[in-house]
């Protein structure tokens, strides 16, 4: 039903509004157990979201760290190493 929630935290340049909301979106999908909402449940849906991006954008903002930042393109890597683990190796594709 729902990809997995990335790690935001610690990435440089930081995490945009659209990931923040993407994560949110994901995290309201999984704890309501619905993709879609009906149309009944549309508007409180919609203000989880608005409320775990809130809340998480203020997260991110408040969390320090000593760490170096993050480089996106490093870590897909990894994710992308790991996948290819665990499910082989991505067939290529035609073009």
């Amino acid at each position: 039903m729902c990809r997995n929630i990335r790690v935001l935290h610690n990435f440089e340049p930081p995490a945009t509004d659209d990931e923040i909301e993407a994560a949110a979106v994901q995290y309201v999908r999984k704890v309501s157990g619905t993709t879609r909402p009906s149309t009944a449940n549309e508007e409180a849906f919609d203000e989880a979201v608005r409320a775990v991006t809130a809340a998480t954008r203020t997260l991110l903002d408040s969390l320090v760290t000593k760490a170096p930042a993050r480089d996106r393109e490093v870590e897909a890597a990894k994710a992308r190493a790991r996948a290819a683990e665990r499910y082989g190796p991505r067939p290529a594709t035609a073009g």
